[in-house]
């Protein structure tokens, strides 16, 4: 049976025996407990809390940061039920998302103000604590994408981040910020949620976190893990008959395991190794085809993927007296070997002649698979020294300095089999390396294969320095300067690839990026900040394209062969905005305005007559807009956010190679976005008390490519809501929440998959329960 409104009865029955399992440990463990807890009281307070933020590391009151900074809360993202990139890029202002590869876990890439590039080096640099965890962009997998467990906040860090992040942080940088060890008390707490999806199945959610004081004061140690399941919603239907050959093939189950310790022997030292690990198993792409009924697809090989993640990291930190030093060594790893539906780019049905009769046709109908096999590997080593905060008794500056390496391997395997494709021939008394016919064999029914092994080192010096005329005015001038080489090694094979090849390209480039600052206290509660900085993102190479199978595109081109590399871009960023507090710091109100200028976009040219495509620079663009995010309590009780942003992000000169003019927009880049909250708690009886949320947001029309023939070119305004109740009692609290409550099933994307335009919707309404506590 297809769980409809039977979901909301399972996940009610399976959380009421999770909350009950978990009631009884929690009795059997508080009473162990050395100490009980201060039971939760309804009394709110009626001030908006005050946001540290790490964001020019060193941590510092958002309010006083000179950039445009959006920060969700763990609490914050475990009431809203925020899961996924998708969610948090629908909270936050300009920011969005888009997979050119097909929607799903992995996939996706991140874009902020208006600077989107789905080719060549990544534009929003991802950072876990310390960590990057940065890639260029593949059509083969997206950004990482951590679950959001045991996470104090998420910082999203708007316009260039050279100065202090590196390359690929021209549009900005997002920042996941774990809990760190605590080294006083012992603490443990429990999540669970079960939830049911309209037209798919039961989804859960169940994660654990202890914090252990080993030698108070000296050395904690803290474990999380974490476990959940999302079903799927969309179905595999026989292309012939319509049928249903399966459901919910989208699903998804993944699991997190986080470590970490912190050693503090002496009071000016501390040293914190930690370990991330993540898996997350996609049965399907979250993708449908559009000339089938909502949510259907007819494809004929199944798209799964497994995506792990492993962030050992080792965090020092010294007290020299005068300022701080931290060295920050770390290893990044991330597998993700996926499978495509390469049945329509892999047909050979027009390429066989017809001898003899009917060979053509059944070759033409055989499915065929792309597996793709990505590993990136990087270590990195940052040391630091940091000034202690201004002082106006010692000192009229701060400065901050430090040297930062990386060595980065990414490979990518490509392996494209035409399944039945030799017993096919031999059943017609053929052979395909026949010269009448293609002349070619194929190994294992395999029509192409490919190896890449990208390899970026990257060295830099980078340093701030910020100067008080006055107490209340200070202006920053930061640098970094970086030199890095690229290389790419490559090795094919097979009838797409032309026969055996084997190539090796190589280049090196430098840069300086300035940033420069000015901010003004005008008051305690009222802060004024201008900015103009540099961004940029590394050059690289690219694959050789066979001229024996793409001669008419390059003819169309006006080409003779593609590029094999393409150089760095870089934008200059300026930007004014302020931050105030109000009515007794009832009212907060951030609001920005920028104004960007890219030159030499990388962009990925499409072959469409030979499959293939290849990464260069064009043209110019640019970027202006406005973000604010306004945050109120009209009484202690009561919490309402609203926020929202402006981009028109458009080309400023031709790209005849993209068929793109002056004025046309840029892809993945929404108008606008709007996201309006509201919270209002209250009082049941003794220590309990109630509460209600509600959250809508609304997204923009955007182009999901440059290219206006794509169907994939206009991208639809959509909207969702959501909604949650609950209680809060002594160290629990039970919420009954709605994601999706209108159901919206608008196809906002048409990514191109393999060459196949499918759709991607909203999930569909989906209705759980959750508990949370501590134990």
């Amino acid at each position: 049976m297809r769980p409809g409104s039977s979901n909301l009865t399972c996940a009610i029955a399976v959380a009421a025996a999770t909350s009950t399992l978990l009631l009884a440990t929690a009795s059997a463990q508080q009473l162990a407990a050395d100490a009980p807890e201060t039971k939760k009281s309804a009394k709110q307070s009626d001030q908006i809390e005050a946001v540290l933020v790490t964001a020019q590391k060193r941590k510092e009151d958002a309010s006083k940061v000179p950039l445009s900074i959006s920060v969700i809360s763990g609490e914050e993202l475990q009431a809203a039920h925020i899961n996924n990139f998708a969610d948090v890029t629908r909270a936050m202002p300009n920011i969005s998302f888009s997979g050119a590869s097909g929607s799903g876990a992995g996939l996706s890439n991140i874009e902020i103000r208006g600077i989107s590039s789905a080719a060549g080096s990544a534009t929003v640099g991802v950072y876990l604590d310390d960590v990057s965890m940065t890639t260029r962009n593949l059509y083969s997998m997206g950004s990482s994408e951590p679950k959001f467990f045991d996470i104090d906040r998420i910082e999203v860090l708007r316009g260039p981040q050279g100065t202090l992040y590196g390359a690929s942080s021209m549009g900005g940088t997002i920042k996941f910020i774990s809990n760190q060890p605590n080294l006083k008390e012992r603490e443990a707490s429990v999540y669970s949620e079960v939830s049911g999806t309209k037209g798919g199945g039961t989804n859960y959610t169940v994660n654990g976190v202890v914090n252990q004081p080993l030698i108070p004061g000296e050395l904690a140690l803290r474990i999380g893990i974490q476990t959940g399941h999302e079903s799927g919603y969309i179905d595999q239907v026989s292309p012939t008959t319509g049928n249903v050959i399966a459901s919910g093939i989208n699903a998804q189950d993944s699991s997190v395991v986080k470590l970490a310790m912190k050693w503090q022997p002496t009071r000016n030292l501390s040293i914190t190794p930690s370990v991330f690990y993540q898996e997350v198993n996609s049965k399907d792409i979250d993708a449908s085809y559009l000339d089938l009924p909502k949510n259907q697809t007819s494809k004929l090989v199944r798209e799964p993927g497994n995506d792990r993640l492993l962030v050992p990291s080792l965090t020092v930190n010294y007290d020299l007296g005068q300022a701080d030093l931290i060295s920050v060594s770390s290893f990044y790893q991330r597998t993700f070997n996926r499978t495509q539906d390469g049945t329509t780019v892999n047909n050979l049905g027009s390429a066989v002649p017809d001898t003899p009769p009917g060979l053509a046709a059944a070759i033409g109908a055989l499915p065929s698979a792309v597996y793709l096999q990505n590993q990136v590997r990087q270590f990195s080593q940052e040391f630091r020294v940091t000034s202690k905060p201004y002082d106006q008794k010692v000192s009229p500056f701060t400065w901050l300095g430090g040297v930062y390496y990386a060595n980065l391997h990414t490979n990518v395997t490509d392996n494209e089999p035409i399944f039945g494709l030799n017993a096919t021939y031999a059943a017609f008394g053929a052979n395909p390396a026949d010269p009448s016919q293609l002349g070619i064999a194929f190994p294992n029914d395999n029509s192409y294969f490919s190896e890449r092994h990208y390899r970026t080192e990257q060295k830099a010096l980078f340093g701030e320095l910020n100067y008080y005329f006055v107490p209340t005015v200070h202006g920053t001038v930061g640098l970094r300067y970086l030199q890095a080489t690229d290389s790419l090694s490559r090795n094919g094979d097979d009838y797409w690839n032309g026969g055996p090849t084997s190539s090796s390209v190589s280049s090196s480039s430098s840069k300086l990026t300035p940033k420069f600052s000015l901010i003004w206290e005008v008051d305690p509660n009222n802060t004024v900040y201008t900015s103009a900085t540099e961004g940029f993102r590394l050059g690289g190479n690219t694959r050789p394209i066979p001229a024996s199978l793409c001669a008419s595109d390059f003819a169309n081109l006006g080409i003779s062969e593609a590029p094999t590399s393409f150089k760095s871009d870089k934008l200059w960023s300026y930007e004014l905005g302020n931050k105030s507090r109000l009515l007794g710091n009832r009212l907060s109100v951030n609001a920005s305005v920028f104004y960007i200028q890219w030159d030499g976009l990388q962009q990925d040219i499409a072959l469409p007559g030979c499959g293939f495509d290849y990464e260069t620079n064009v043209g110019k663009a640019k970027s202006y807009g406005a973000e604010f995010e306004i945050k109120g309590k009209p009484t202690s009780n009561i919490l309402l956010g609203l926020s929202g942003g402006y981009t028109k992000a458009t080309l400023s000169s031709d790209v005849p190679s993209l068929k793109a003019h002056a004025g046309d927009p840029i892809q993945g880049v929404p108008k606008y976005n709007v996201s309006l909250t509201g919270q209002y708690s209250f009082n049941l009886t003794g220590d309990y008390y109630g509460f209600a949320r509600a959250a809508a947001h609304w997204t923009g029309s955007s182009h999901g490519t440059l290219v206006a023939t794509d169907p994939d070119y206009q991208r639809p305004a959509y909207s969702t809501v959501d909604a949650s109740v609950g209680a809060t009692f002594d160290r629990w609290e039970l919420t009954l929440f709605v994601k999706n409550a209108t159901n919206s099933d608008k196809v906002i994307q048409r990514p191109n998959v393999q060459s196949v335009s499918e759709g991607y919707r909203i999930a569909p309404r989906t209705i759980g329960i959750s508990l949370a506590g501590k134990i």
